[in-house]
């Protein structure tokens, strides 16, 4: 679907490295209006957007663009996701950019690929980082502002990896866009403008509180043109030397300086750690359920394990009989989604980490998601909810004595679907953990507070917590990126992800059971109110919901919860039209995010 942005995309000679049959361009800043088409908070109604051959569905209409234009160029998914990321690092700084991580699936027409860049640990870091002297865990946001809670950001290194196999259009042209908005500014959006009017620590930061605040104090007001030259320059050096530029220069010497120099809080993370990082490349979590296989991220990230788990048990119920009526959720459905939720939530707080340091039990992955143990934990749901539930033990899962993580995860997060003209698509989730991170602002970008996301106790009285802080190791994670496909084919469905912290396995789910089992189609899906638990309270989107479904929950034993929930939902999806294949894109009525496509 066109959009009113105004755009100009001009097919120039090819760059040096560039494939032979791969045009460059040129970027032109969107014309203003439509920037920010919605307020910080809320809900505003989307009814999703139609494309023939190619799409971008990204949380701010900026970004999406000039992932739009990229493809338009004849660029592939991960060049359209570098340049959409590079700008959301400008437009939506509280929520990713260079300074922290992502977890990238590539399909590329035959194969998905699981890409790794999760920020990880320094190499002198030990389980006692969080800990006071006496060894207790140290307050949350304690440890989350100054230098101790950055780890070594992976997400260049991560998009290079990528793009070194999968991207036609030359690297250095993909990082155009951001770098003529950081030079002649972009406007404030009314999202970030919130953020920034609510943030309590960004200001103790002498260099973000200049860029993002006034003399006096206030935020950048809405509509304001920020101009960002730090980053401008940071950008044009890794444009011309890869992200060694920014691993192995200044880049990580400043960052260096800036966590080791924090007058009350400093950090560990040194020039050295940066410049060992090393993006990996994993073998995706795919499994089937009923019709369809679906493919998600693995450890360090616990998404893929726990929506695996909680399809697998859904298999032997029938949530498709539970499917809303006029948009109002049933008792039925919320109770079995959330009581599925409770189990594999449970089994995620025991048994999932950096599988590079800590083993899954049994035999990995497939004793999680052993038909067999599945429906030994599904056999544990009633009528009534269990209210909390306990991790699972099975022959296949030998269990090693571990401690249980209660570590938080905070919902500051993006997510990217792409799907391109030559097949394939990418689903992308990216972070630099807390709002605006760690708070710590250096040449332009800010850094990550990733580190928060170990667990603050190392050990408990059944061993120790398997995501405790080790060097080098990267935190657990819940972001969930994932791929659709027909079973039995390399015919893609459906792309998806979104942020929300921890409830991120739940936001995905709710959009994989309402495309696969209610029948909607992904903006429907998206639309839908926000429910789930993650092993406490059974979560119902605050505004969103019945007295008579609350009520009715209740009644089943339910502990319910009334909150905001503010997912970033993305997703796109393939549709049938009139006989014709398109790709229907949607966008998360409770934020900034659109779709752009052909």
């Amino acid at each position: 679907m066109k959009s009113r942005l105004t755009v100009i995309v001009l097919v120039a000679t090819l760059l040096a490295g560039c494939a032979s049959t791969a045009p460059a361009f040129r970027y032109r800043v969107p014309a203003p209006g439509m920037q920010a088409p919605e307020g910080a908070s809320g809900y505003v109604e989307k009814s999703g957007w139609v494309a023939k051959k190619y799409m971008v569905a990204a949380a701010n209409p900026i970004a999406a663009d000039a992932g739009y234009q990229v493809l338009k160029a004849g660029g592939a998914a991960i060049d359209a996701a570098i340049a959409t990321q590079m700008v959301l690092n400008l437009v939506e700084p509280q929520s990713s950019g260079i300074g922290g991580g992502a977890f990238l699936m590539l399909f590329d027409g035959n194969a998905v690929k699981a890409f790794d860049g999760r920020e990880t640990a320094p190499a002198s870091a030990t389980e006692r980082l969080f800990q006071t002297a006496d060894g207790k865990p140290m307050s949350f946001y304690d440890g989350v502002v100054g230098g101790r809670s950055v780890g070594a950001p992976g997400v260049l290194r991560m998009l290079e990896l990528a793009h070194k196999q999968y991207g036609k259009l030359p690297w250095a042209a993909l990082f155009s866009p951001a770098i003529k908005l950081a030079e002649d500014g972009f406007a404030v959006s009314p999202r970030l403008n919130a953020l920034l009017a609510s943030d309590l620590y960004l200001k103790r930061d002498p260099t973000a509180a200049a860029y993002f605040y006034d003399t006096d104090g206030n935020p950048r007001p809405v509509g304001y043109r920020l101009k960002n030259p730090e980053l401008a320059k940071v950008l044009r050096e890794i444009a011309v030397g890869g992200a060694d530029a920014f691993y192995l220069g200044h880049i990580a010497k400043d960052i260096e300086t800036k966590v080791y120099g924090h007058s009350t809080n400093p950090g560990e993370l040194s020039a050295a750690d940066i410049a060992g990082y090393q993006a990996k490349v994993r073998d995706p979590i795919c499994t089937d359920y009923k019709r369809w296989t679906v493919c998600g991220m693995p450890p360090p990230s616990s998404g893929g394990i726990a929506l695996a788990q909680m399809l697998g048990m859904l298999e032997t119920r029938d949530i498709s009989a539970f499917a809303p009526k006029d948009g109002q959720l049933s008792v039925d459905a919320v109770h079995l989604f959330s009581e599925v939720g409770r189990l594999a939530y449970a089994d995620r707080a025991r048994y999932v980490a950096d599988t590079d340091f800590v083993p899954l039990p049994g035999h990995g992955v497939g004793a999680l998601l052993d038909k067999k143990y599945l429906a030994q934990r599904a056999a544990l749901i009633t009528d009534r909810s269990m209210g909390t539930a306990s991790f699972g033990t099975s022959p296949t899962v030998a269990l090693t004595a571990g401690g249980l993580d209660t570590s938080p995860e905070f919902p500051c997060t993006s997510h990217i679907s792409i799907v391109d003209g030559y097949g394939g698509a990418i689903s992308m989730t990216t972070t630099i953990e807390d709002a605006f991170g760690s708070r710590q602002m250096v040449d332009g970008f800010l850094l990550n507070n990733q580190l928060t996301d170990f667990s603050f106790d190392s050990i408990d009285v059944n061993g120790p917590i398997a995501n405790r802080v080790q060097a080098g190791k990267r935190p657990r994670s819940s972001m969930a990126p994932t791929f659709v496909f027909e079973k039995g084919t390399r015919k893609l469905v459906l792309t998806t992800g979104s942020p929300g912290g921890s409830a991120i396995i739940n936001y995905v789910g709710k959009v994989l059971i309402g495309t696969m089992d209610w029948g909607l189609n992904i903006q429907q899906a998206i639309n839908l109110p926000n429910f789930g638990s993650r092993n406490g309270p059974t979560e119902l989107e605050q505004g969103r919901v019945s007295d008579a479904l609350i009520e009715g929950l209740k009644a089943r034993g339910h502990n319910v919860r009334v909150m905001e929930q503010t997912s970033g939902l993305q997703g796109i999806m393939r549709v049938n039209i009139h006989g014709d294949e398109m790709w229907f894109g949607g966008a998360d009525p409770r934020r900034e995010g659109v779709v752009r496509g052909d």
